[in-house]
């Protein structure tokens, strides 16, 4: 791991920032800091600002040792007792900022549309959590009309394309892609129906008018649950299973990794793809899952964290016969009914809240006000994070949030790419 020093941040006994540079070589368990955006009832916040509540350290963040876990799911059979760990950022001068809250705006004659990625519904993960966000929007909002598509394994790619083209023929507006493997499809399409909104998760589409990007920092909410593994292995020892081997994959490996060397320098972590580019086959394969996750279990990891889709319950399954932990992706998977057998596994999970993307999507065109879309959902607005579900990770929310101030803030740059 290799840090940068810069101006701001100090660590204990010395001056300057340290910033991440990245590797050389609910009750719901979902932790919010209310001037990120936090939402109430039924209304929906505008977010004025990157201001945000101090974290308030105190000496017991000066941890000595990785905390043991003290439920079920710890690894038994242990090879040491956790790494050498650095201390928490300092904690930011406090700020306060009131977040704007808007009613949900009503729009019972909408009709929206949505093309699922590979694994669908009940994945989970990445899928689920467009579910999550467009039944919120129709709850709120007053819509009763949405349709959903499945995607097929081993598909062709003219099926995306005839997927986007189905639905907005048939009048759905807005139309949402979920998933950067439609990024190819909606650029033909989109250009077909001007009068059609479209929006597609995970890829920065540039140049086509009606087509809005809803895209995340997974690198920042993924520095999060490394900074959580490398506090929670008693081998200093951690692994990564990543499903398909992508540019956008790769930035939940360079966030994990980076946190982790951030809070234990001198951890050992284990980095595995199940498929390389172009095969997404590894986002919808638990045994091959299962099969990366034993491997890294044997080299001696006992916390893993996964970015594969429905490929993550056979990691789950893996970590659970191993009596390791395991670290979640996109949903909180711990309260997961799909993942419920695993759950006293699941120590956290990194939240990438493509619930609160697609629903602030569906809000803003219900507004006609797309303009008002942020251009990333990142901590600073609680576009991703961790989730503390169970309580195994109730020790390090002090700790973690030291870290989550100072990446919000910019005190730390977490890079994208391992």
């Amino acid at each position: 791991m290799e840090f940068v020093r810069a101006a701001g941040l100090r660590q204990p006994g010395t001056a300057g920032e340290w910033v991440a540079a990245g590797p050389t070589g609910k009750g719901n368990g979902m932790r919010r800091t209310p001037i990120w955006g936090r939402r109430s009832g039924a209304g929906e916040p505008r977010r004025n600002g990157a201001a945000v509540v101090a974290v308030l350290l105190t000496g017991a963040l000066a941890l000595a040792g990785c905390a043991k876990d003290s439920g079920s799911g710890g690894n038994n059979n242990a090879q040491g007792k956790g790494c050498q760990l650095s201390a928490p950022p300092a904690g930011a001068a406090p700020t306060t900022s009131a977040a704007e809250q808007q009613p949900a705006p009503q729009a019972p004659a909408m009709r929206v549309g949505l093309a699922f990625d590979i694994g669908g519904r009940g994945d989970a993960s990445f899928n689920d959590a467009s579910v999550a966000g467009l039944d919120r929007a129709k709850s709120q909002m007053g819509f009763t009309d949405v349709k959903a598509l499945d995607a097929g394994a081993g598909e062709p790619e003219d099926a995306k394309q005839t997927r986007l083209r189905q639905l907005a023929r048939e009048g759905y507006n807005p139309v949402i892609a979920v998933g950067y493997a439609y990024a190819d499809a909606l650029k033909l399409v989109a250009p077909e129906f001007p009068g059609t909104k479209f929006a597609i998760i995970d890829e920065d589409v540039q140049g086509i008018p009606n087509v809005t990007s809803l895209v995340f920092a997974e690198e920042q909410g993924s520095f999060l649950v490394g900074v959580i593994a490398a506090h929670k292995s008693q081998n200093c020892h951690i692994g990564f299973v990543g499903g398909v081997n992508t540019p956008l994959i790769q930035k939940f490996e360079a966030g994990y990794v980076a946190g982790a060397k951030a809070a234990a320098p001198d951890i050992k972590i284990e980095r595995k793809y199940l498929t390389p580019a172009g095969d997404f086959s590894g986002f919808q394969d638990p045994n091959k899952g299962s099969e990366v996750a034993t491997g890294q279990l044997e080299a001696g990891a006992d916390v893993l964290y996964h970015a594969a889709g429905a490929s993550g319950k056979g990691v789950f399954s893996s970590v659970k016969s191993a009596n390791a932990l395991a670290i979640g992706v996109d949903s909180d998977q711990y309260n997961q009914p799909t993942v419920a057998e695993y759950k006293d596994v699941i120590i956290s999970s990194m939240l990438k809240r493509v619930d609160l993307a697609v629903y602030d999507y569906i809000a803003a065109v219900a507004r006609n006000d797309l303009g008002s879309m942020p251009k990333k959902f990142d901590l600073s607005i609680d576009g991703v994070g961790y989730s503390t579900s169970g309580g195994k990770v109730a020790d390090l929310v002090p700790a973690v949030d030291a870290y989550k101030t100072a990446i919000a803030l910019g005190e730390i740059k977490v890079s994208d790419k391992p």
